[in-house]
């Protein structure tokens, strides 16, 4: 099927399975970074549930289960197979039995109100055609006096290689159809507290998290086109047609010395006001 008459959720069950086979390579640190401080910014606590919903490989379930501790629970959800499978096994290699990796949409995932304890969503929130009504539903699950966190790219991200990138995909495929990207919307403080506040959440605080992940070898970018969203921009082309393209933007960032990129991330968190006593 051709991606650009893909649901935004079959074009991310597409992309991310293809690239499982990257996703946790160190010039893609920033998705552990990012998963991390996610995790902290919860603030969770011994014996909680948390849901997470994007999970990917589990940069942020398997922390997350590290701090809800044995008696916790932690339920990460995906709609790529494949990141689902490499999150069990790395689940299985840390001895965490307090964590469950299932296959589902986040908009659709079957749990009741008031389940979870903390629900944090990374990078994962605009792979939904109404952000809005994703955070309501997020909202719906939280336990009063529970946190929603929800991260997002800040500014330019994956900047200055992402525009090098661009350009060499437009001149291997004048006619390619693009699309601006799902998250465009939501790389300003205000545009991420507007998203939350319009989803029916509380008043989000806004944490920046300003990262730049270094490139060891011009080569590493590729890497990250590999392990990323961008994945689905090649797949449109041809084998040929991508190494080409993959010569031409590593050959054009070893010439001005491109030597990092852009992965700031924005962190908004939400609290659920707590039950009022009877």
């Amino acid at each position: 099927m051709n991606s650009l008459a893909m649901s935004p959720v079959e074009r991310a069950a597409m992309t991310y399975n293809a690239a499982a086979d990257h996703f946790d390579e160190a010039a893609l640190s920033f998705w552990d970074i990012h998963g991390r401080r996610a995790v902290e910014l919860a603030d969770l606590r011994c014996g909680e549930r948390v849901l997470d919903v994007g999970c990917g490989t589990g940069a942020s379930a398997l922390p997350a289960a590290q701090a809800v501790g044995p008696g916790g629970r932690v339920v990460g959800l995906d709609v790529a197979m494949q990141m689902l499978a490499v999150a069990r096994h790395k689940a299985f290699m840390q001895n965490l039995e307090n964590v469950e990796f299932r296959w589902a949409d986040m908009g659709a995932s079957g749990e009741a109100d008031e389940s979870f304890d903390a629900i944090i969503s990374v990078f994962s929130i605009f792979f939904v055609a109404d952000m809005e009504a994703q955070v309501a539903e997020l909202w719906r699950m939280l336990r009063p006096g529970g946190r929603l966190v929800v991260t997002v790219w800040g500014e330019r991200p994956f900047e200055p290689a992402g525009l090098v990138f661009y350009e060499e995909l437009r001149r291997m495929r004048p006619d390619r159809s693009t699309r601006p990207p799902p998250w465009g919307r939501l790389t300003t403080a205000e545009g991420l507290r507007r998203l939350i506040v319009d989803g029916g959440a509380a008043d989000p605080v806004i944490e920046p998290a300003p990262y730049c992940q270094p490139l060891a070898d011009p080569s590493d970018w590729w890497t990250i086109v590999l392990g990323s969203g961008m994945r689905g921009d090649i797949a449109q082309l041809e084998s040929d047609e991508q190494e080409i393209v993959r010569v031409r933007v590593v050959e054009r960032l070893a010439e001005v010395g491109i030597g990092e990129v852009e992965t700031h991330g924005l962190h908004a968190v939400a609290r659920k006001p707590p039950s009022m006593p009877c």
